[in-house]
């Protein structure tokens, strides 16, 4: 039996909440499947010891630029899914256009959301519901990730990660300006850990302009000697660092996502998303801006996560 899921949303992070999912069709069925997925889920580095998933069907859309975008990317899309001669699809999504896709690709039995309903869908709740409802199983939102402890060695000694300090991962970048605390919070928090642990920060951030801003300003820090900026590593290395650390502490990004699937005690900084990012795994524990009771879009928060509640809660988890 061959058995492909669709979930066509962007990103890592929505890339991982889904994996609950995706292991338990498989496990459902008895077979590994198929996934099709967007290229910057980096799910291709991400899921390589991921004994559920076969292989990885990379879906290629960005803005009318991408191999199946438009009427001709969904006839190509369409051919290029005929060559698995798949039994069954799994669509995360309510969208027609995939939903006659698979039709036109010849996959006899279709699951899907309900066709036309997109909105206010809870990127959770609706999925749980869809996979109790299609094949009776209850789904925990508890995502892993696994890697080989070959590179969890290998990376411990490259970057002498000695567990008689904190090992720590700081998640500062993020795939908004809104998502991002400021670098003196983060500093603030940096300075109360060092006040009473000895502490080593890897620092977790993309290319992107203001993220480098960030770095700059935290390596030019007192703190600039006890820190290793990752931000020229891939994902596949930079995977076994996290799975080292003690503790990871994060904006609402990737790194969040990361850590928690690798099973670290991570804190999320929720400044400007639904709170649901920054919680919907027990690894989870979300910091919200001060004088709010909850986040969401448009909370613009980032200037009130407070450093000594994060630092609060670092105790708390390590102790």
């Amino acid at each position: 039996m061959k058995i492909l899921i669709i979930q066509n949303r962007i990103g890592i992070g929505d890339m991982i909440i889904f994996l609950p999912f995706v292991e338990a069709i498989s496990k459902k069925f008895g077979v590994p499947v198929s996934c099709l997925l967007k290229k910057n889920t980096k799910a291709d580095q991400i899921l390589k010891n991921n004994k559920f998933i076969k292989e990885i069907i990379f879906l290629e859309r960005d803005k009318q630029k991408g191999k199946h975008d438009g009427f001709k990317g969904s006839i190509d899309l369409i051919f290029s899914l005929r060559n698995y001669k798949f039994d069954k699809v799994f669509i995360f999504n309510s969208s027609l256009r995939f939903n006659l896709i698979s039709k036109l690709s010849g996959i006899k039995k279709i699951y899907q959301y309900p066709l036309f309903k997109k909105n206010k869908q809870h990127i959770i709740i609706t999925a749980q519901r869809f996979l109790n409802k299609e094949l009776g199983i209850n789904v925990e939102s508890k995502p892993i990730i696994n890697i080989d402890n070959k590179s969890i060695s290998n990376s411990k000694v490259k970057y002498n990660i000695d567990h008689n300090s904190k090992n720590i991962l700081l998640g500062i970048g993020g795939s908004g300006p809104t998502k991002r605390i400021p670098p003196n919070i983060i500093i603030k928090f940096m300075e109360l850990i060092c006040a009473t642990n000895a502490a080593k920060f890897f620092l977790a951030t993309g290319k992107d302009i203001d993220e480098q801003i960030i770095l700059k300003e935290i390596m030019n820090s007192k703190f600039k000697d006890r820190c290793i900026p990752l931000d020229n590593l891939n994902i596949v290395d930079i995977l076994p660092i996290i799975k080292n650390c003690d503790i990871s502490i994060c904006n609402d990004s990737s790194f969040s996502h990361l850590s928690a699937a690798l099973e670290i005690p991570t804190i999320v900084m929720m400044a400007d998303t639904p709170l649901v990012y920054g919680d919907y795994s027990p690894n989870m524990h979300p910091i919200i801006p001060d004088g709010y009771k909850t986040v969401s879009h448009n909370t613009l928060g980032k200037n009130k996560i407070n450093p000594e509640k994060v630092f609060k809660k670092f105790i708390e988890l390590l102790s």
